[in-house]
């Protein structure tokens, strides 16, 4: 068979076979000589030394015997960079005290195929790449294994690879990772490969502290807020108090007397000050006098959007119509009928919102405790007007992310006033920005009746919902029927084997931007339902959990 030869960047291209189409397509780094923690790390990533070994966009192996594994998902407490690495590191037959894990660069290679694009949520990670990842680690074992087997005039079929190391039994010979790492970046990458039996696995499913764990600690981890970079401004937005409210008109004059400040911008989501530091920006802030076009809204209250979701209730859509609930109903011994209602909910994440974008003429870096690494790029591309090349996405650790940093609000903040600014700037939200302008989850009416037969039987479940559709959002097509599955999934897919049960919604969106949260429906549905199960526990006269034991047969 004729040897194929490849160059470098040849052979990064071919491991896109790996993994059902992983790409390799990017290059981190910047311009300046003063090189920060950031950019050392991302351009550590992006220029791998020659004796290295990168076989697809997940894994590198160094002639020293370390592995880096890339990781595509966001870190932000759930152990995404040890679960993923885990299950690379298993299939390589790594040491485990040779890998770290980092996370990955914007590129279409780590698109989760749940979600369909590079992004973290809906608990996916692990599902969502347990066989990508994987064959990842099986290529570089197998690529290793073979490299070795030639070497040293054997069949690769003789060979075993183990804690970092290949192995020829008979003649008692082995090879490091690192010994082997050269010579394995000349071979082609095969097409297939096999995986390990469950059986034979030796870090997954096992109790591993985390390798973030340390970092952590020490205070190594970069977070969103740690970014720093040369020449970088701070800057802070003013935002309109009252829900779709819009810029009319500022005037910047005290706000640019602040010792500190640099500029005042108007920008998509208000006024925007930048100054050399966080204080003086604050301060700048607060000396702006604005004036707002309020759309109308500034009468929006709790008390009104309860009284809309009451004036709703009764005209709900059909989700689940089991049985016969009007008659069941009628014929129960006993009914209770309860009320469950649930307030509009900020995610309010430890670390606030905040991003770093350095927009120059070539190209745009962002550093961002992201959940959405592809919508980050493509918000920067909107902006810019770059191409996707670029626009670089540079992934920190997360402070709390929940759905809310899926966002791209605090994302365009940054993106936009570096444009402006002609230099790099961090926006950062305050607490209080994060309170009051944060995509909430939603708020709920809920109105639930239920029955109970003379033997204490429940024989009916009836339950309506009123509130607003975060798909009215997110995926106006989806919505449009009047149906969202976020706000009813907890309600009409309850355990328990209730013959007679009914479930509506009734769509009432509001001003009050929603947006994804954790759990999802979830958060709030089994609150509710679950209280409610207790009412109709404690109307039949039973204890709470041999009634819900009977209804999960």
């Amino acid at each position: 068979m004729e040897k194929i030869k490849l160059t470098r960047r040849e052979f990064l291209i071919t491991s896109a076979a790996v993994g059902g189409g992983l790409m390799i397509g990017f290059t981190l780094g910047c311009d300046s000589k003063d090189k920060t923690t950031t950019q050392a790390v991302t351009e550590k990533i992006a220029q791998p030394e020659p004796a290295q070994f990168t076989p697809n966009a997940w894994l590198t192996i160094g002639s020293d015997g370390s592995v880096t594994i890339r990781v595509g998902s966001s870190e932000m407490g759930q152990g995404t960079l040890t679960g993923i690495a885990m299950l690379i590191a298993d299939e390589l037959d790594a040491d485990w005290s040779r890998v770290k894990a980092e996370h990955a660069p914007a590129d279409k290679a780590f698109s989760n195929p749940i979600l369909g694009r590079q992004a973290t949520g809906g608990s996916t990670a692990i599902r969502g790449f347990w066989d990508i990842v994987r064959k990842a680690g099986a290529t570089g074992r197998e690529l290793l294994i073979q490299v070795a087997a030639q070497q040293w005039g054997v069949e690769a079929s003789d060979c075993t690879a183990h804690q970092g190391q290949v192995m020829h039994e008979e003649s008692d010979r082995r090879l490091s990772y690192g010994e082997l790492a050269e010579a394995a970046s000349k071979l082609p990458v095969p097409e297939n490969v096999f995986l390990k039996e469950p059986e034979d696995f030796v870090l997954i499913g096992q109790s591993i502290p985390r390798l973030d764990t340390p970092i952590k600690v020490n205070g190594q981890a970069e977070f969103g807020m740690d970014v720093q970079l040369p020449n970088m401004l701070v800057a802070t937005v003013a935002r309109c108090p009252v829900k779709d409210g819009k810029l009319k008109s500022f005037d910047a004059s005290n706000a640019l007397k602040v010792s500190g400040v640099k500029r005042v911008e108007a920008i998509s989501s208000g006024v925007a000050v930048v100054a050399e530091h966080y204080w003086a920006a604050k301060k700048g802030r607060d000396a702006l006098n604005i004036e707002w076009d309020n759309a109308g809204n500034e009468t929006l209250s709790s008390a009104g959007i309860d009284a809309q979701f009451k004036a709703a209730v009764n005209k709900g859509l059909m989700e689940r119509d089991d049985g016969d609930i009007t008659g069941s109903l009628a014929s129960a011994a006993k009914t209770v009928e309860a009320i469950y209602t649930v307030p509009y909910q900020a995610h309010a994440c430890m670390e606030p919102m905040n991003a770093t974008a350095d927009v120059r003429a070539d190209g745009c870096d962002v550093y961002a405790p992201t959940q959405g690494q592809a919508s980050t790029q493509a918000t920067a591309m909107a902006i810019t007007g770059f191409a996707e090349a670029q626009v670089k996405v540079h992934t920190t650790f997360l402070g709390g992310g929940f759905g809310r940093r899926s966002e791209q609000d605090f994302i365009a903040d940054a993106v936009e006033c570096s444009k402006a600014a002609g230099q790099p700037v961090k926006v950062i939200w305050t607490r209080e920005d994060d309170i009051m302008h944060g995509q909430y989850r939603p708020a709920t009416y809920n109105v639930l009746r239920g029955g109970v037969d003379a033997k204490g039987k429940i024989l009916a479940w009836e339950h309506r919902i009123a509130g607003p559709s975060i798909l009215s959002r997110v995926a106006p097509a989806r919505a449009g029927d009047g149906h969202d599955w976020s706000s009813t999934e907890g309600a009409k897919n309850i355990p328990y084997g209730i013959a007679n049960m009914r479930v509506t919604y009734a769509m009432v969106n509001t001003p009050v931007p929603v947006g994804f949260w954790r759990s999802v429906g979830s958060s709030q549905n089994a609150y509710i339902t679950e209280s409610f199960f207790d009412e109709l526990a404690k109307l039949a006269g039973r204890d709470p959990l041999d009634a819900r034991l009977a209804l999960m047969a």
